[in-house]
């Protein structure tokens, strides 16, 4: 027979374990239930978080892909940040041509190095030109054609034929050739069909795949193509070139420090006094930058006038 503390303790162990239950109990039917508690996962900011540093944007206008610029330019900009710490500088390519005006008129970028027609209507827009690419005799438009006995060989075959261009505001890719061939007696808006075709590989491609039967570029893109597609590249011909203009001009937008612009302009320009600099400018295919302004640029202006009296309008 139980004594009377013996059964008093079991009494109270039981009442302790029926209230653990009544506690527990309900935890276990909630994680048994039709759902499950949502896990806990990391969350992530839909912003970076804030550089160390400025960063300024360097827009470049459509010379390659996205890949093949950063390959070209990435050297140059990796230069800059190197000699200029206490800034960020970040290249930025874009989709086509329209993309990359859109971003010139709306001021997106800080430093931008548009094609020269691109570089006069930017100042428009609140850019200041301080450099440019040195070798204006590069900067001209190149006509091609297929090698085929039966590719146009006088200007005059060109009259009711294809051509290919990578944007109607490619000045020396599309604008330069059309009034080159306007000069040679061909009425473009009557006797050509000209078609854009987005980017400057894509009008030679045209010409390689029988789209287009001529096809307009200008003398960077075409010696990469030839580079990169040595098979493709021999299928082809230069026919036509047209005369130059001042070469791809830098810009930065007014409210970027001049000192700071000064320094980039100081760094640019040194690039062709190292082998480093050598190398990094072999890698864009350019022979270096040399210091520019409003003025440098007056011939495209004079270009641009009689292109607007020649064609009823500039492109857009």
């Amino acid at each position: 027979m139980r004594s009377a503390s013996s059964s008093s303790r079991n009494q109270t162990a039981l009442l302790g374990r029926r209230r653990l239950l009544c506690l527990v109990l309900p935890l276990l039917l909630a994680a048994c239930g039709s759902e499950s508690p949502a896990p806990v996962l990391p969350t992530y900011s839909a912003t970076p978080p804030k550089p160390l540093v400025p960063v300024l944007v360097l827009g470049v206008h459509p010379l390659h892909n996205p890949a093949k610029l950063l390959e070209t330019y990435g050297p140059i900009v990796d230069a800059l940040n190197q000699a200029i710490p206490e800034v960020e500088i970040r290249l930025e390519a874009s989709r086509d041509y329209t993309e990359f005006e859109r971003k010139l008129e709306q001021r997106e970028l800080e430093l931008a190095l548009p094609n020269p027609y691109q570089t006069v209507t930017a100042t428009q827009h609140g850019y200041r030109i301080f450099a440019k690419v040195k070798g204006d005799e590069d900067f001209h438009g190149l006509i091609l054609v297929r090698r085929e006995p039966d590719a146009p060989r006088e200007v005059e075959d060109l009259r009711g034929k294809t051509l290919s261009c990578p944007a109607r505001t490619a000045l020396a890719a599309c604008m330069m050739p059309l009034d080159y061939l306007m000069t040679q007696g061909i009425d473009v808006s009557q006797e050509l069909k000209v078609i854009a075709v987005g980017s400057q590989e894509s009008s030679i491609l045209a010409v390689v795949h029988g789209l287009a039967d001529a096809g307009s570029t200008w003398p960077p893109p075409w010696r990469a193509f030839q580079k990169e597609h040595p098979e493709l590249a021999r299928q082809l011909e230069v026919r036509w070139e047209t005369p130059s203009l001042p070469n791809i001009g830098l810009v930065a937008r007014d409210d970027v420090d001049p000192a700071l612009v000064a320094r980039i302009r100081t760094t640019l320009l040194a690039l062709s006094e190292s082998e480093d600099g050598r190398r990094r400018l072999r890698q864009a295919e350019i022979q270096g930058f040399e210091a520019a302004d409003d003025a440098t640029y007056a011939p495209v202006r004079a270009f641009l006038e009689r292109y607007r009296i020649r064609f009823g309008g500039l492109p857009r």
